[in-house]
């Protein structure tokens, strides 16, 4: 585990198809929903036999060495709470997350780039609240004109998420893989219905 263990997760995707372990904040909560903060098992082992993560739950599936025998664990959470970071930088991902992965001028989902609503050529900025998601067509579409010249308009006015919004856009995107033990704790602070 280079770096940090509390906040290095895995993004690999070839890394987690045995037996990935959800990892939790001290508070129960997933570090992060998108991506969903997960851990290869053999990291999650070795956070256990270091005492920095409490098992909740396992797999059925067991891990022998010559001293010991212990189940893989499928949900841990850390002994030491992680502060969640207020800022939220300002990143091509991060962009599309906060649109939900939609073109803001059209609302499809596919072929997404990003477009500056005040075009640099006419002095704007590349900044939260003046660039979002946009498909290709319409950034052609659009091109170096303003919205009014072009004819279009937005979705949703850009600006700036906080950490805590990008963690709730975040749920709204499972992956594909959830594993039945993990359940509880992605949706344990949704409102229940009656």
């Amino acid at each position: 585990m280079d770096g940090d263990f509390r906040t290095h997760f895995v993004r690999e995707p070839s890394a987690l198809r045995q037996h990935p372990a959800l990892v939790l904040n001290a508070d129960y909560r997933p570090l992060s929903y998108y991506p969903l903060s997960l851990w290869p098992w053999q990291e999650a082992v070795k956070a256990a036999f270091l005492d920095r993560v409490d098992i909740i739950a396992e797999y059925d599936e067991e891990v022998r060495s010559p001293s010991m025998v212990i189940k893989i664990p499928s949900v841990v959470v850390l002994k030491d709470y992680v502060k969640p970071r207020k800022r939220v930088a300002f990143t091509r991902f991060n962009l599309f997350l906060r649109d939900e992965f939609r073109c803001q001028y059209c609302g499809s989902k596919g072929d997404l780039t990003f477009d500056h609503v005040v075009p640099r050529a006419s002095g704007g900025i590349t900044s939260w609240e003046n660039v979002v998601a946009a498909c290709s067509p319409c950034n052609l579409r659009k091109g170096s004109k303003s919205l009014r010249r072009a004819g279009m308009s937005l979705y949703r006015a850009p600006r700036q998420p906080t950490a805590g919004e990008l963690l709730n856009v975040g749920r709204k995107f499972p992956p594909n893989h959830l594993h039945e033990s993990w359940l509880d704790f992605l949706y344990w602070d949704a409102e229940l219905d009656a």
